[in-house]
């Protein structure tokens, strides 16, 4: 008998908008869709690997609305970036317990991006805390993070929603999570916000075209919430939790129309 298909779930960039992946995550744990496969962009890919490596999702909504990340950001003398990143390496390895890939509890991919080769990088392998800290490398914002003698920046750029990494593990339906979405950007504060605004930008332009890879696409309306503000991490869990809930029926019939999708309780892995 032919096993049934495979779910991926490609959570997608968007800096502290990304929190909404939380929500969206709530929900369909709530709901009973199994998730086989999950690969993640910048936020996408930091909320994604604590997932993998089988933290609770209501611990992750506690950690993210109480965990004063701004204590995590070291600000250096402009060189390479505005902010060093070795704080938030450290918090890195300890929300993802110092895991490796092949350590998780279900498999992901963190994708990052190639500064002077201009490549897509995906991560399914070594210590998860060093391929993470590459993924949300935000150009300008946080310095590169080198491995492998490669220096490596956030996915976002290249792929901000990582739905050929999510399918490369295996799965054959993607539910693609992209938290970017827009009609009016929050008011500029200070070069942080021209940075990454100007990012936002690029990659949904990017992202425009391939959407259309994906099976299933959610997309949380986050207006006016900052890529970069440290507060509102409730409501943009609470807006994941919602944007989900409302596409749940549309995904059901998706779902239905692929007879050999499993979407019953998650099966274990070898």
């Amino acid at each position: 008998m032919d096993r049934p298909a495979r779910i991926g779930v490609a959570l997608g960039s968007g800096g502290t908008r990304g929190f909404a992946h939380v929500g969206v995550l709530q929900v369909l744990e709530e709901e009973g869709i199994a998730i086989d496969y999950i690969a993640g962009s910048s936020m996408g890919a930091l909320i994604a690997s604590i997932y993998a490596t089988g933290s609770p999702l209501t611990l992750m909504e506690k950690l993210a609305i109480h965990l004063p990340l701004s204590r995590w950001v070291d600000v250096t003398v402009p060189r390479l970036g505005l902010v060093s990143g070795e704080r938030f390496h450290r918090l890195i390895e300890l929300l993802t317990k110092g895991k490796s890939f092949a350590e998780t509890v279900l498999p992901l991919a963190v994708v990052a991006t190639d500064l002077e080769l201009g490549e897509r990088v995906v991560f399914t392998d070594g210590p998860i805390h060093e391929a993470v800290r590459a993924s949300i490398a935000i150009p300008g914002i946080f310095v590169p993070h080198k491995i492998n003698g490669r220096m490596l920046i956030d996915g976002g750029v290249i792929d901000r929603v990582p739905i050929r990494a999510a399918r490369e593990l295996g799965a054959d339906f993607v539910i693609a999570v992209d938290v970017g979405l827009f009609d009016r950007l929050p008011p500029v504060r200070h070069v942080v916000d021209v940075i990454v605004q100007a990012i936002d930008i690029m990659e949904r332009e990017v992202f425009r075209y391939r959407v259309l890879d994906a099976d299933f696409v959610v997309r949380p309306h986050l207006d006016l919430m900052s890529s970069t503000a440290f507060s509102g991490i409730d409501k943009a869990i609470a807006i994941g939790r919602a944007a989900m809930r409302e596409a749940m029926p549309a995904l059901r019939e998706a779902l239905s129309q692929r007879k050999d999708v499993w979407t019953g309780e998650q099966t274990e892995h070898a």
